[in-house]
């Protein structure tokens, strides 16, 4: 139990006074270059599974 205390304790100190946290400004750049590249590559998928269902739907066709 002692070694879980000790964790805990240096966990905390860590936590409060050697990690540096982002600033707010910056932690609001990092969200919106986050969710900017999230749409992309949503857009991305969806527009190949666009093509793709599209390709398949012909492919299909010819042999109907």
């Amino acid at each position: 139990m002692n070694k879980f205390t000790l964790f805990l304790k240096e966990s905390y100190e860590e936590l409060t006074e050697r990690v540096s946290w982002p600033r707010w400004d910056q932690l609001q750049q990092s969200t919106m270059i986050v969710l900017g590249a999230t749409i992309f590559i949503t857009a991305i998928v969806a527009l190949m599974d666009f093509i793709a269902s599209g390709s398949l739907k012909f492919i299909y066709s010819l042999f109907n």
